[in-house]
């Protein structure tokens, strides 16, 4: 029998940080783990539509205990302050690392002078992630679930100008975002293990899901309108694409290093599994180097 929100174990006082929870997958994650008790952390750019969502949950679950709080990823600055601003909480056992930055057609620059994809999709969660591991490692059990693609496949690093700044063209470096996702999971697992930490590093994938995301990736609007027709018989909803986070940031069975995403063809849709990582994201010299490069750009350190 395909594995559902209703098999997701209690999670009541356990408490869970989600960012990018106002839409898609992020805001489906929410509601699922409201729904089990789970006291929650949005994490959010736009705190009004993050109130809205809060209210939505709380109307459905009134007992449900959710916080809202600013959070724009691709600013270094207000990743720091959103982790002052938590640091001091008894624990966190859940980060899930879900907000993403869909592929851009133009290429933009953060305020700290990173190409916007990257520092959305990449650099901002490995910041997080590691000024949140204080409070993290409080935890019995932490995780930390990171949100990649199949995208992963086709992308590559391009090392020698990571940021695009030459040749930039919007597919290749979503690709190249979610790769890195993928590296800085596996990377992160790899160095838990070796320090003997309790931490969990996994990654999980949503196959292809109708969502807002999948709209805001810069196709022609005919392309956009023939994908959505396509979609209805073959993608997925967004709830759907949220199950394989979910099993990673809440089953037993989920371990250190797994990557899960759907389990049928191509793994575009389905239910939960163990998914594929494809041969060149397997290499921990690139994780080590992407590990290394991430450092030096936010100036975040781990204590492993």
């Amino acid at each position: 029998m395909p594995w559902t929100t209703a098999q997701i174990p209690d999670q009541t006082g356990r408490t869970t940080v989600i960012t990018g929870a106002t839409s898609g997958i992020g805001l489906e994650a929410s509601k699922a783990l409201a729904a089990k008790g789970a006291t929650l952390i949005l994490a959010v750019r736009d705190t009004a539509r993050g109130e809205a969502a809060a209210a939505e949950m709380r109307a459905a679950h009134p007992r449900a205990n959710i916080e809202v709080r600013a959070l724009d990823l691709a600013s270094l600055a207000s990743v720091r302050a959103f982790a002052e601003r938590v640091i001091d909480l008894p624990r966190i056992d859940v980060l899930l690392n879900n907000a993403g930055l869909g592929l851009q057609p133009q290429r933009a620059v953060t305020a700290d002078g990173f190409e916007r994809q990257f520092a959305t999709n990449h650099l901002g969660h490995f910041a997080l992630t590691g000024l949140l591991m204080p409070v993290l490692l409080r935890a019995e059990a932490p995780r930390v679930v990171t949100i990649s693609s199949i995208a992963h496949r086709r992308g590559r690093m391009h090392w020698d100008d990571l940021q695009f700044e030459r040749n930039y063209q919007g597919r290749p470096v979503y690709e190249q975002s979610k790769l890195a996702n993928l590296m800085f999971a596996q990377e992160l697992a790899a160095r838990s293990t070796e320090a003997g930490s309790a931490l969990a590093s996994l990654a999980a994938h949503p196959g292809v899901a109708l969502t807002g995301f999948m709209k805001a990736t810069g196709m022609p609007a005919p392309v956009q309108l023939l994908f959505n027709a396509i979609g209805l018989f073959a993608f997925q909803s967004g709830a759907a694409g949220a199950l394989p986070g979910l099993y990673a940031a809440t089953m037993p069975d989920a371990k250190n290093g797994d990557y899960w995403g759907p389990d049928g063809f191509m793994e575009i849709r389905g239910a939960p599994a163990r998914a594929r990582i494809w041969p060149h994201a397997r290499d921990r010299a690139d994780w080590r180097r992407l590990w290394s490069v991430s450092e030096d750009l936010t100036g975040v350190k781990y204590p492993f």
